[in-house]
């Protein structure tokens, strides 16, 4: 067994039982950003997260674990994306990750944005001209250090 075969048993089983992210994060009580992240394998749940997930899913004792183990984050199959949603995202950063990173040192001098302490957001916004996503990504300012 491994964090991918649980993670794919947790797809399974939402598809099969028309799960939300979102009511599957109201049952965790954190975000369904987070919540979502941790269910594909990127975040590690703690034991009580664990057991609201593995009962939600239908998870065994073992499978459990797997998501209670520090994950191998950023684990895409491919080094350029395949997925088309997936790669837009690669095309942001291709395309606009000079000008965030212009904009970024301008304000706050030299560093990064955080991905650890990090939170985001993503909603429906609603458009005559057809429907936007709305994708609010906020980090932490770490700046580089001196020695």
């Amino acid at each position: 067994m491994s964090r991918l075969e649980v993670t794919e048993k947790i797809i399974a089983t939402k598809v099969a039982k028309g799960i939300k992210w979102s009511d599957v994060a109201a049952k965790v009580g954190l975000s369904k950003e987070w919540v979502t992240a941790a269910c594909l394998g990127q975040m590690t749940l703690d034991k009580t997260q664990a057991d609201i997930v593995g009962k939600i899913f239908g998870l065994s004792a073992d499978e459990k674990k797997w998501l209670m183990v520090v994950p191998y984050k950023g684990s895409l199959p491919t080094a350029v994306p395949t997925d088309p949603l997936i790669y837009r995202f690669y095309e942001l950063v291709s395309v606009y990750g000079t000008t965030f990173k212009e904009l970024i040192h301008e304000e706050f001098g030299d560093g990064i944005m955080s991905a650890i302490d990090f939170k985001m957001d993503l909603q429906r916004e609603a458009d005559p001209k057809g429907d936007r996503v709305a994708i609010t990504m906020s980090g932490k300012f770490l700046p580089y250090k001196q020695y």
